[in-house]
């Protein structure tokens, strides 16, 4: 992530940020495309896509807020803030889909010690972002 996210905002400050996430969706879109064609890796059905619950798809646009937010706050934050504050919140709103059981997933209670855990992740980011 830390990678991806520094060579899409070296490429948004020279095409603008937006222009960046297209090419970006362009290009990720060919590769599975050549994978789905030209691999043995293909084990799906997309003739199956209509099946799936009308909030699956919302992967793609979060997708898309997720590059460009993440463009725009390394050039801000610098990779490694920016990398453990997505990374806070990614744990975070795991713990809350798992407490949940949201997406068709067995619940996983929620426990103090992940709670503590949150906290010191947290911690951990301000430490970094306030050095």
């Amino acid at each position: 992530m830390a990678l991806q996210g520094s060579l899409n905002s070296a490429l948004g400050k020279i095409t603008g940020l937006w222009e960046a996430t297209l090419v970006v969706h362009i290009i990720g879109t060919a590769t599975v495309g050549a994978v789905i064609l030209f691999t043995p890796l293909n084990q799906g059905e997309l003739a199956k896509l209509t099946q799936a619950p009308w909030y699956t798809l919302l992967g793609g646009v979060l997708s898309v807020a997720i590059i460009y937010l993440v463009a725009t706050s390394i050039p801000r934050l610098g990779v490694a803030v920016a990398t453990t504050a997505i990374i806070v919140a990614q744990v975070s709103t795991a713990l809350l889909i798992d407490h949940l059981g949201l997406f068709g997933l067995e619940p996983i209670c929620f426990t103090w010690q992940k709670l503590v855990g949150m906290f010191l992740l947290a911690g951990g980011a301000l430490l970094m972002l306030y050095h």
